[in-house]
């Protein structure tokens, strides 16, 4: 199936594009990443030690019942309620002591209770156990002065998953909850998706590496450290970051190099239409299928997605925060895709504007903001930048995430309600 099939099979909307301008909506651009990417193949067995940040590519069963045993939920006595009968008090003979770790004794006589410790074994013919605050220990008794209900203060075996179940989906990425599951249900490796190989191809004869020295011309390089600290992660095998050669030749052969090794590559800069933009021309001459070309967004109006035989391309903006922005909300988005996670589109939540903000129309806009409280009715309060500002980064560290202004908005009043996407 053709990319142009694939847009249409999945109904994403094609005949939203902008009239003559080219440019689609941010929605319809996640719409296309969604229709086209397909997770990579293969996979690997890995300890759980080395799980975290993986993702599933299978589903993780339960091999055997959790708990395994009927057993206590806290340290005291085991015994059968069955023997409070009658007005209390009511005085048990402790016949025994059990620990975690240890065999029950064979059977709890009726009138007689067993010491236990949490996460022991319940002794056969025992049906509660009794907090060791709330009896008396007098030698070879314990005295009790409530009668405890049946089932009180024991975990059943398998009530927390029985053999068989399905704990977690393929496609579920591992952190330390998820690991959890994974332990409780017997496993000790996980079959996880193999890392997706993402190569990072920075251009612009104009930078050089933070730290060297600059000439008259030349600034420091931003995007190169800053999207390689941004797309690291279990899930990725990065390959790079590669200083992009200033000629139509020069890019297509590393381009063509890089497809050989990579299943996304990530350009920035050089994706507009001047003479210095080598990053289509190079493309298309390696056969590319181009996506889209250019979002109605800002910052990031230029950032494109195609595909060279097997390999996805993403082309980001070169200015750094356009590299940013467009990178957290369509380059993880397309990330996810690839290692086949489950619910890969950005994930906000809501929240409301501390102040008004102005905003002109035309394109959507992704506006910084960091969270500031709450308001009188416990919603999230976040305070928005007055304004983007495509080449700056200095204040980006003091943000908690931004928002995205819809393209017809003239403003938003103050308490609006938004959907806020964090870092």
């Amino acid at each position: 199936m053709s990319l142009a099939e694939k847009i249409t099979a999945q109904g994403c909307g094609c005949d939203a594009v902008e009239g003559h301008s080219g440019l689609i909506s941010v929605e319809e651009a996640l719409a296309r990443i969604a229709a086209v990417a397909t997770p990579v193949s293969g996979g690997q067995a890995v300890p759980l030690s080395e799980a975290a940040g993986r993702v599933l590519a299978e589903p993780v069963v339960a091999l055997g019942p959790t708990p395994p045993f009927d057993n206590a939920a806290m340290d005291g006595y085991a015994i059968s309620s069955a023997a409070l009968l009658g007005e209390g008090p009511w005085a048990l003979r402790v016949t025994g002591r059990v620990a975690a770790g240890h065999v029950a004794p064979d059977s709890l006589s009726r009138q007689g209770a067993i010491q236990v410790f949490t996460g022991a074994p319940v002794p056969s013919g025992a049906d509660a156990v009794v907090m060791q605050e709330e009896v008396l220990r007098a030698g070879a008794q314990i005295v009790l002065r409530r009668k405890i209900p049946m089932g009180e203060n024991i975990r059943r075996a398998g009530e927390d998953m029985r053999a068989g179940d399905v704990i977690l989906p393929a496609g579920r990425r591992l952190g330390g909850r998820e690991i959890a599951a994974c332990a409780a249900a017997g496993h000790g490796h996980v079959f996880v998706v193999r890392p997706v190989r993402i190569a990072l191809l920075v251009t612009g004869d104009e930078v050089c590496a933070a730290g060297q020295s600059r000439s008259g011309a030349q600034i420091w390089d931003v995007n190169s450290p800053m999207l390689a600290a941004e797309i690291a992660s279990p899930a990725v095998e990065l390959i790079g970051p590669y200083v992009a050669a200033d000629t139509r030749e020069g890019l297509r052969g590393q381009l063509k190099a890089l497809v050989e090794q990579a299943d996304l590559i990530v350009t920035t800069g050089g994706i507009s239409v001047g003479e210095e933009d080598h990053v289509k021309p190079a493309l298309a001459d390696l056969g590319a299928e181009i996506v889209f070309s250019g979002v109605a967004l800002k910052p990031g109006k230029p950032v494109s997605f195609g595909k060279v035989q097997e390999t996805y391309w993403l082309g980001l903006p070169g200015n750094p925060l356009s590299a940013f922005m467009t990178w957290q909300h369509l380059g993880t988005a397309l990330c996810k895709a690839l290692s086949g996670r489950r619910g890969a589109a950005p994930a906000g939540r809501l929240a409301v504007l501390s102040q008004a903000l102005r905003h002109k129309p035309g394109r959507s806009e992704m506006r910084l903001a960091r969270t500031v409280g709450y308001d009188g009715l416990g919603r999230e309060s976040i305070d928005c930048a007055e304004a983007t500002h495509s080449g700056r980064v200095a204040a980006l560290s003091g943000m908690d995430g931004y928002i995205i202004i819809p393209a017809e908005a003239e403003g938003l009043p103050a308490n609006a309600p938004v959907e806020f996407y964090p870092f």
